[in-house]
């Protein structure tokens, strides 16, 4: 048996088999970040983006993308997702925000993948949005901070 677990013994990629696990409460939390020039940090933080607002749009975006994980990582399993979040701090002396996401369900498998996308798709959301004024925002340090539930249990960072 392969040590990787999207992998048979002969080598080929696989969709892990999850029927005989029991369901149980899952939850993952995932965190980034984007540093933005001077400029765009403050206009960002006024609402004085011409896009319109900016961290409302990357909300629903990280939201949007964290229930989409199965269509954009090949061998994830479409999971019933109770509860995603996505929610953003604003640093002034690094000019940075950091986006962090929250995802929940009750199943056979972890929502790790879901948060993680989550994060990366409010953060380029973000990028999108601005990119008119800053090509070279930076993002950076995307992490699973923490997930619960299944076999494994508790992991944080």
């Amino acid at each position: 048996m392969s040590e990787f677990t999207h992998f048979d013994d002969s080598g080929n990629a696989i969709m892990v088999d999850v029927s005989e696990k029991k369901d149980t409460v899952r939850e993952a939390v995932a965190r980034g970040s984007i540093s933005l020039s001077e400029e765009c940090y403050e206009k960002v933080k006024a609402g004085e983006m011409s896009k319109g607002d900016v961290l409302g749009v990357a909300r629903i975006a990280g939201i949007m993308g964290a229930k989409k994980t199965s269509e954009l990582i090949p061998l994830c399993h479409i999971l019933n997702i109770s509860k995603v979040t996505i929610d953003f701090e604003m640093n002034d002396e690094k000019r940075m925000i950091f986006s962090t996401c929250t995802a929940k369900t009750t199943g056979k498998t972890g929502v790790e993948m879901e948060a993680l996308t989550g994060v990366n798709i409010s953060l380029l959301t973000i990028y999108d949005m601005c990119k008119a004024i800053d090509k070279g925002m930076i993002i950076s340090d995307i992490k699973l901070l923490k997930k619960s539930g299944g076999k494994s249990g508790t992991w944080e960072r």
